[in-house]
């Protein structure tokens, strides 16, 4: 049940600050966000796939508060992206505390293991955007997002769309949007996320919250950062 519940919560501050959180997630239960997880079930291979499409194409994308991604910010990672004003970065790191090592396994999901974790709680939202990150290379967008899907809470509906992202629609990439079972509420929330390859791999950037509601109140904020994606240097 713990398990569970932490999953449900931001899984990069869960495994930062385990100790914390396993002595009082209950009483926390309404403030984290209700994340993907690493659940046992899994989206149907043959969901449609459209071409070219936005899985949001009317929502405007929020005002920059700043930009994560490179060398010396608070998340290096293989690309860089603007941030909503407020959102706070943190870059996510294993446990090395032998006793609580399993927590490490809601930092995988799929092929990809969480990179950063950005935070909406203070522009007044409860949940985050995820950058998940493999080092393999040759890997598809499409075979990354499924195998991420299928990992997460029970998934259903997926409806998977090639798609331009970045500046200009510099980079191709694959997106999806699918309904979990969110193990906290008990209940069917929407779910969304896009792959692609970088040269230093492939990348998941994933939006997470609460409830559906939270869900769409956050899509300008991954808007922004889809239409800013840009892979970075070394």
């Amino acid at each position: 049940m713990v398990r569970d519940m932490v999953r449900d919560m931001g899984r990069g501050a869960a495994v930062a600050a385990a100790a914390v959180l396993l002595a009082g997630c209950a009483s926390q239960a309404a403030e984290p966000s209700a994340g993907a997880g690493a659940g046992s079930g899994a989206a149907s291979p043959s969901a449609k796939a459209g071409a070219e499409a936005s899985a949001s194409p009317s929502v405007a994308a929020a005002a920059k508060g700043g930009t994560v991604g490179a060398a010396g910010s608070a998340c290096p990672l293989p690309v860089t992206f603007d941030v909503a004003a407020d959102w706070k970065p943190k870059k996510v790191e294993p446990i090395g505390d032998p006793d609580l090592a399993e927590l490490n396994d809601l930092l995988q999901q799929g092929t990809v293991t969480m990179a950063c974790e950005i935070d909406a709680k203070p522009a007044g939202n409860i949940g985050f955007l995820r950058v998940w990150t493999d080092d393999a290379k040759g890997a598809a967008p499409r075979a990354v997002l499924e195998s991420f899907v299928a990992a997460d809470d029970s998934p259903s509906s997926a409806v998977y769309r090639d798609v331009r992202v970045g500046r200009g629609g510099a980079l191709p990439a694959t997106e999806v949007t699918y309904t979990v079972v969110s193990a906290l509420l008990d209940e069917p929330k929407k779910a969304r996320a896009l792959a692609l390859v970088t040269p230093r791999g492939p990348l998941v950037l994933e939006l997470g919250g609460m409830d559906s509601e939270e869900h769409d109140a956050m899509l300008p904020a991954y808007e922004l950062a889809k239409g800013s994606l840009a892979a970075t240097s070394g």
